[in-house]
């Protein structure tokens, strides 16, 4: 190899280095600002609870704003997933603020949403810029994909090894290639430390007993994970569901949002209680301990799905681990472990079984509850992952592996509706 070869492959190095630090800065510094920003919204929202009436007036113009601009940035996630599957054009940058700002004001008046949606968003428009400046092809847009959504997952909830494996897992591993691995990892902690930098603190969670493996615990493990398997399901479907009937029964979108707050509102009033709207992290930390209600997953999967399906803006993810934990504590009365590590294995599962990426929680679950526990995550996460069904919260998702081989021959036997 000569020199003018070194120094080329140096260059490159160099550049991707240097494009995975912008990436993970700006993704890093955008994920803090949101991560206040939300915080403040939130409390103003507790201490002023008359605020949801105005709900209504946030969800139009939310539905407004998405209106008049580019109508590839309503399809948020799925944007990033069909521009890395068939790249075609930049993800216009206003994206960015737009999701933010949408997320800020869902939160504020009172709508159930998470926020990793908004942050892989912001991470995929930033890190997609990066095409025009470095004139960068379709092959290396892939490669941009991937690192927004690894800046953007890592840096919102503080789990970089997580955040590169989901990158990678939820655009399926076979068009990835070795750079984009390594970078996927490099720009995730880039980002994560960005965030430690700027001082924002994530939310711990403990899982103080971890029984010892054995034939009954094993058995109960893959018992609760068919059920968390099934509570993803649902949630995908639900989401699915309120969507479709918005966009077919309002064929004005601004008014999706306001009629579907006016909803919200009027319900959140009558049943009491405002435990089903927001992130609702404190309830989920309280499922570690504290038994919850039977019924309270599937009313966060109603609330969620209803205010997504409306168009207000957010994430599924902190939902999703709302709906895990809250059913692992709850099935602690009927199944015989500790409750944290059953709200733990929910907390993980459901979500592994909605966006069909087993590793990647496998791996978070790792991060948050810490090794010990990895051999109970794994097969929760493994287990809901396959009775999950086939189509999960992202409808450009494109499936691949042992999963999509069973849902094909489930489909020939006529159980088209898993």
């Amino acid at each position: 190899m000569n020199f003018q070869k070194i120094k080329q492959i140096m260059l490159i190095m160099l550049k991707w280095i240097f494009i995975c630090g912008l990436i993970g800065i700006f993704s890093g510094t955008a994920s803090a600002l949101f991560l206040v920003s939300l915080e403040f919204v939130t409390q103003i929202r507790i201490e002023n609870t008359w605020i949801i009436w105005l709900l209504p007036l946030g969800g139009l113009l939310i539905g407004y704003l998405y209106y008049i601009s580019d109508s590839k940035i309503s399809k948020g996630n799925n944007l990033l997933l069909e521009e890395y599957n068939k790249p075609e054009k930049q993800i216009p940058f206003l994206m960015a603020p737009l999701v933010l700002l949408g997320t800020l004001i869902t939160h504020l008046f009172g709508g159930s949403a998470g926020r990793e949606g908004t942050a892989v968003q912001m991470g995929g428009a930033i890190a997609d810029v990066c095409t025009s400046i470095f004139k960068l092809n379709h092959t290396e847009r892939r490669t941009l994909i991937i690192l927004g959504i690894s800046a953007g997952f890592a840096s919102v909830f503080g789990t970089p090894l997580a955040g590169a494996v989901f990158a990678l897992e939820i655009v399926f591993f076979s068009k990835i290639n070795f750079k984009s691995i390594i970078l996927s990892f490099l720009t995730a902690y880039i980002a994560y430390f960005t965030v430690e930098f700027w001082e924002i603190k994530h939310t711990h969670y403990s899982i103080p007993v971890i029984p010892d493996i054995n034939f009954t615990a094993l058995f109960w493990v893959v018992t609760a994970s068919i059920l968390f398997g099934f509570a993803a399901l649902l949630f995908s479907r639900s989401t699915h569901f309120w969507g479709k009937l918005f966009s077919k029964n309002i064929k004005y979108p601004p008014l999706r949002p306001f009629i579907g707050g006016t909803v919200l509102a009027i319900v959140i009033y009558f049943i009491g209680t405002t435990k089903y709207i927001g992130l609702g992290v404190p309830m989920i930390v309280d499922t570690f301990s504290i038994q919850n209600a039977p019924y309270d997953f599937l009313l966060k999967i109603l609330f969620t799905g209803f205010t997504l399906g409306a168009g207000f803006k957010g994430g599924e993810v902190t939902p999703l681990f709302f709906v895990g934990a809250a059913l692992g504590s709850a099935l602690s009365v009927m199944i015989p472990l500790p409750i944290a590590l059953l709200a733990g294995m929910g907390f993980v599962a459901v979500f592994s079984g909605a966006t069909h990426t087993p590793i990647a929680c496998t791996v978070m679950g790792m991060e948050l509850f810490g090794i010990n526990c990895g051999v109970y995550i794994g097969i929760a996460c493994i287990t809901a992952y396959f009775f999950s069904g086939s189509v999960g919260i992202y409808k450009s998702q494109i499936v691949k592996g042992p999963k999509s081989i069973l849902y094909q021959n489930i489909r020939k036997k006529g159980l088209k509706y898993l």
